[in-house]
């Protein structure tokens, strides 16, 4: 037990006893401490001591007393600073260092505050001094919130406030939400924050926090210029050392962190980023390289970082993303140890069907709640003794049992599904791989005129079709092709080249003709392939069943890597990094583009711990296997261009689209009932006119685009670093002119919103019964090889062939799982255009803009919903379909299948 401290008392110093109320002092083993007591002689604690002059930096600026001398007038203001309750800051953690900052608190040094003038001394054109306060803890809020107060003597001649420093005096990091100064004349001024504060113990850096006024660089008020350029300076680094979780720097480095070759040499992979395989970058940590491989970076038990892009930890708040990856670290354990066979599959059907009716008994565990707490939505309790996992019915199955045995949902669905951007019109004839022949044998397809004919019932030529814009596919023939000999040494694995093509029919939806499926030359073997069609014969229907599973398992893997992972996720984390690097947070566009970057890059961090890292879901549940971070480069490599993420220029360039001014959105679409991209151009266009707004008001001048330094090092640093391996790319827009900005904004605010929405939150819905969208098909078709006791057994048993193509239990399962989690809007969501930035708030034009933003978004919720109730569009409306609300801009929390969130953060 402590004992009471003597200390002599003077005149000029006396002993302080801090009682702190009877909590543990030390966590863990021995420590049965029920209450200790501190004894304090301030002169001892906290000696005076005469402030140095270092240099122009504001880590030392503020030479002046907090209060002025009667003499001089002077007005009085108070800051109102709110900091949130957080899990792991100041506020919760009851040991030693919490014990000292409560005395802090109690002292009125937890906070230091300096207020800093807008203004340069008229006389001399040097800064003016800034004006230092201690802030003392006042009251705590119902809200989760903890208030602290300062008060201030302002001199009338100081001006207006530019900016605030903080020195946070805890031992423990803070969330500083805003800090309100009130007793100006023009009424109270707020600082939005929203930003952990490291303890200067970590760090003595002061952080400044500046107004929510927004400026251009070259109308930054002159008495803050120097610290808007030492702010930047300080979040670049210097590419040196291991980042610390406080830390905020922003920096890049390639994808060399996916595998874990010290582990096991099977867990070794290649380096994404560079000339061998282009890839965007992401945010360098600094951890050290890899005994075994001096090109990988070493796995760690948590990826840093920056400490603003962190989850916040907001007590009462749920942040979905951290349930994917302790989820996965609960559940899959849990799986292997009731599925001791991997590669087991579904006996039958009602195997299937059992996982939502009756549910997988789960093994006891030693916290019995851990699944229940992570998965509430998936774990029922059966008996006291077991849980089971147990999953919600998707609303797809729920309205038609057989839904994914259709051709013609099979077809609506690469309209109005899960991956409606890789849908293409056919142009030429005949389909031609643009493979190396040498390698890959003859690049004709096998398709041919004859046989779509037939399929159409001469309802026209196949020139006519082309013609009239008829005829349609989904190529995945040249990205997977290369790929077939690698996946095919996987064990429990196969892969094919695939093409698929589809007629439209003049009801607007499209039927299915034809499925191609190619080996290339393998093991002595020569080429393969063979085209399927829809049957009317019972070997032919059940070949055609098979061959769907192939393209399905292809499409869903292609969705994951490239339309989700690649065009989201992954292009988005260079914006963030420059943004970061290269706008002040004081820069409109900054201020702009902030909402839509929150938590990805968290989310990224945490897929490649468990998602897309060698061994993770993704490589051991979807076709390409161990191969599939590498296929998702080559996808990025040829065919990632960032004019094409724009999606009018995305569906003109898949000719689902052509330009036509009479038209609505200045396009003619060639599928007219194509809900994607029906609600998909009204959002963009309500998006590119909120940015337009935003953009014209702050650069009047087409001139100041141009010469906006900041605004052209961010744009030539995403192109030239964070895109480093596309950087002589000749379609990079060039950015001179307000309208050429608004375009560039428009693009990544639509990819962060709308397109992210459109690919992330169907995942249950439409692959939460995995027969509809098998994420690996795992068996040859049975016409490959001439096998006879294949063959035999397919024709005796066609289902069992099936199921034995579809996932194991342990992948189907699992990815079930994770796509329940991730098609999950938390309860703390950020929808578009639902709430205003305060930055926003503070000018009448930008408020107003925003205003009718969230008016135009409300209409489109009425737009939708028309849609989907007019009969005549069959592919969102009719017997069991499940309508098209993925771009619909609201929701509630849960798996909805609607609702468009500002950034990617989940």
């Amino acid at each position: 037990m402590l004992k009471p401290c003597q200390v002599h008392q003077s005149q000029s110093a006396q002993t302080l006893l801090f009682p702190v109320p009877g909590k543990p002092l030390i966590h863990g083993h021995g420590s049965n401490l029920a209450s200790f007591s501190v004894c304090i002689r301030p002169s001892i604690m906290f000696p005076y001591k005469k402030p140095k002059r270092v240099g122009r930096g504001f880590i030392n600026s503020g030479k002046v007393k907090a209060v002025l001398s009667e003499s001089e007038k002077s007005k009085s203001v108070k800051a109102v600073i709110t900091v949130k309750r957080t899990v792991g800051g100041i506020l919760t953690n009851l040991n030693l260092q919490r014990g000292l900052d409560d005395i802090q608190d109690l002292l009125g040094k937890s906070l230091l505050l300096e207020l800093v003038s807008a203004d340069l001394v008229p006389e001399t054109g040097l800064e003016k001094k800034t004006i230092k306060g201690n802030a003392h803890r006042t009251r705590s809020g119902e809200d989760g919130t903890v208030e602290y107060e300062a008060d201030f003597d302002i001199s009338t001649d100081f001006g207006k406030v530019g900016a605030i420093l903080v020195e946070n005096e805890h031992h423990k990091e803070i969330f500083l939400r805003d800090i309100v100064l009130d007793g100006f004349p023009s009424g109270p001024v707020t600082i939005s924050c929203r930003s952990w504060v490291h303890s200067k113990f970590d760090n003595p850096q002061k952080r400044v926090f500046f107004t929510n006024k927004s400026y251009l660089p070259s109308e930054t008020p002159s008495g803050i210029r120097r610290l808007r350029e030492e702010d930047l300076e300080s979040l670049r680094g210097n590419g040196e050392g291991e980042r610390k979780s406080f830390e905020r720097i922003y920096d890049y480095d390639v994808y060399n962190d996916l595998g874990d070759p010290d582990s096991s040499e099977e867990l070794k992979r290649p380096v994404l980023g560079g000339k061998d395989h282009p890839y965007p970058r992401r945010c360098r940590t600094g951890r050290p390289r890899t005994k075994t491989d001096p090109l990988s970076e070493e796995r760690s038990a948590s990826v840093y970082v920056p400490r603003d892009e962190a989850f916040s930890e907001i007590k009462q708040l749920t942040f979905q993303a951290k349930t994917v990856y302790s989820g996965l670290h609960a559940l899959v354990p849990s799986l292997e140890t009731v599925l001791l066979d991997r590669t087991l599959g579904f006996p039958h059907f009602r195997g299937i069907d059992s996982l939502f009716d009756e549910g997988l008994k789960m093994p006891p565990t030693e916290d019995k709640g851990i699944l229940k707490n992570i998965l509430p939505r998936l774990i029922k309790t059966v008996t006291d003794a077991n849980d089971a996992l147990q999953f919600e019915i998707p609303e797809t199955m729920d309205r038609d049992k057989f839904f994914w045995f259709r051709d013609e949902e099979f077809g609506r669905q690469t309209l109005a599904g899960l991956n409606p951007c890789s849908i293409q019109l056919v142009t030429e004839w005949p389909l031609k791989s643009k493979l190396n022949p040498n390698v890959y044998c003859p690049p004709e397809s096998v398709i041919t005129k004859e046989l779509i004919e037939r399929e159409i019932r001469g309802f026209m030529t196949v020139d006519e079709a082309i013609k009239a814009k008829k005829l349609f596919i989904l190529d995945y023939h040249d990205l997977l092709l290369p790929y077939v000999s690698k996946v095919r040494e996987i064990d429990g694995a196969t892969l094919y080249g695939s093409r698929t093509l589809f007629f439209l029919t003049l009801d607007g939806t499209l039927r299915p003709l034809a499925i191609e499926l190619t080996r290339p030359p393998i093991d002595g073997k020569p080429q393969w392939k063979q085209v399927f069609t829809p049957s009317w014969h019972a070997t032919g229907v059940w070949l055609w069943r098979l061959a769907k599973a192939h393209v399905l398992a292809h499409d869903s893997g292609y969705h994951q890597l490239v339309s989700h992972w690649l065009r989201t996720h992954c292009a988005t984390e260079p914006y963030i990094i420059a943004t970061r690097r290269q706008l002040s947070e004081m820069h409109p566009i900054y201020r702009l583009l902030h909402p839509h970057f929150r938590y990805t890059m968290e989310i990224n961090a945490l897929a490649r711990e468990a998602l897309i890292n060698a061994g993770g879901i993704i490589e051991s549940s979807f076709s390409p296997g161990k191969y599939s971070m590498e296929l998702c480069a080559d996808a990025y490599d040829k065919q990632w261009q960032f004019d094409l993420q724009a999606l009018p220029a995305d569906l003109i360039h898949r000719g689902l689209a052509v330009e036509d001014p009479s038209a609505p959105h200045g396009l003619k679409l060639t599928i007219e009932d194509y809900p994607f991209a029906n609600d998909g151009l009204v959002l963009w266009d309500i998006i590119k006119q909120w940015v337009a707004d935003y953009v014209n008001y702050y650069y009047p001048d087409p001139t100041q685009v141009e010469s906006d330094p900041e605004l052209q090092a961010w744009w030539t640093e995403i192109r030239t670093v964070g895109h480093a391996d596309k950087k002589d790319e000749h379609w990079w827009p060039v950015l001179k002119t307000p309208n050429d900005l608004i375009n560039v904004v428009t693009t990544i605010v639509w990819v962060t919103s709308g397109h992210h929405a459109a690919v992330n939150f169907g995942q249950y819905t439409y692959a939460g019964y995995f027969p509809n969208r098998p994420t690996i098909a795992r068996t040859n078709m049975p016409t490959e090889d001439t096998d006879e006791q294949f063959w035999e057994n397919f024709l005796a048993k066609p289902e069992e062939a099936l199921l034995q193509c579809f996932p194991s239990q342990i992948q189907a399962t699992t990815v079930m799982a994770v796509l329940d989690i991730l098609s999950n809007h938390s309860p703390d969501e950020e929808y578009l255009g639902k709430k205003m930035e305060p930055a926003w708030g503070e000018d009448a034009i930008i408020n107003a803009a925003f205003e009718r933003f969230n008016g135009r978004l409300m209409e489109l919720e009425g737009i939708v919903d028309d849609r989907n109730a007019n009969k005549k569009l069959r592919n969102r409306c009719g017997a069991g379909v499940v309508p098209y609300q993925l771009l619909k801009p609201f929701s509630e929390p849960g798996v909805t299948g609607k609702g468009v969130p500002y950034s990617i953060s989940i």
